[in-house]
């Protein structure tokens, strides 16, 4: 354990920080308080949700070598599982015009939140420990998925690709027209109309982004409790029951992301053909 679960706050508070650099003095952040501005990293959350990414990327490609058509391996039998699992969802959900990005795009959003959120399920001193002995960092949080910059960044790009296909679809002149006459179709009615959908539209990427960020934030939360309340021969108890019911976490935010993703940008290319 570390050195610093003396005290039980002190542990609770240290495993709540993020690695921070500062980009505007060039120098690390202190560990006593998580400072949040424009020029601030998470290091850790964009370390580990790149590595994530990058080893996916190269487990496909290295299976991807190896494929064979007639009889293929386990590997390639439980990732082509997945695409035709993403792509039936796809074609079910998604009516719009053909689409070559949206497939793609639910794949990559589908298995990158998984690892994120998986990573909840590792020991949760086991890399802070190595930061701390090897590295000397003083901080360190291993789940991306549970840093609300890490959600909100993944839900804007999906924000601008929903204004993208809007305008696509119908126009700057449409995207206003949409603003301003509905759900009421009057002149008079243009003020409200105008609140309504903006609220409406901009609820889309919050939503998204706060229900990641709450369930994994809160799922680490109760690992860390568990760890600093308990003495460390009866932890099981408790960590291993959670760490089976968090698994369907883990899978159900990915897809309730993946899912929701294909509803909004659905919309935008159907809704004004409607």
């Amino acid at each position: 354990m570390l050195e610093i679960k003396n005290s039980t706050q002190q542990y609770i508070t240290h495993h709540l920080h993020h690695l921070q650099f500062d980009l505007r003095y060039w120098h690390w952040v202190g560990s006593e308080v998580n400072a949040s501005s424009f020029w601030i990293l998470n290091v850790d959350s964009l370390f580990f949700s790149i590595l994530l990414c990058t080893s996916f990327l190269m487990i496909c490609s290295y299976i991807v070598q190896f494929a064979t058509y007639g009889t293929p391996g386990k590997m390639q039998t439980f990732i082509e599982l997945i695409i035709l699992f993403i792509d039936q969802h796809v074609k079910d959900m998604f009516h719009g015009s053909k689409n070559k990005l949206i497939s793609p795009l639910s794949m990559t959003i589908f298995i990158w939140i998984v690892l994120m959120n998986s990573m909840d399920l590792i020991p949760i001193d086991f890399f802070p420990y190595i930061a701390d002995r090897v590295f000397g960092f003083s901080s360190l949080r291993i789940v991306p998925s549970a840093d609300i910059n890490i959600t909100c960044s993944m839900a804007l790009n999906i924000f601008v690709l929903m204004l993208f296909y809007n305008i696509k679809t119908s126009g700057i002149t449409g995207l206003c027209a949409e603003l301003m006459y509905h759900p009421f179709n009057s002149v008079l009615c243009i003020p409200i109309n105008f609140v309504l959908e903006v609220i409406s539209l901009l609820s889309k990427p919050i939503s998204l982004s706060l229900r990641l960020f709450g369930n994994m934030y809160s799922g680490e939360l109760i690992f860390v409790l568990i760890t600093a309340l308990l003495p460390w021969w009866c932890q099981w108890v408790l960590s291993v029951p959670w760490a089976i019911f968090h698994i369907l976490i883990i899978f159900l935010q990915a897809f309730i992301f993946m899912v929701l993703t294909i509803i909004y940008l659905s919309i935008t290319q159907i809704h004004f053909k409607s």
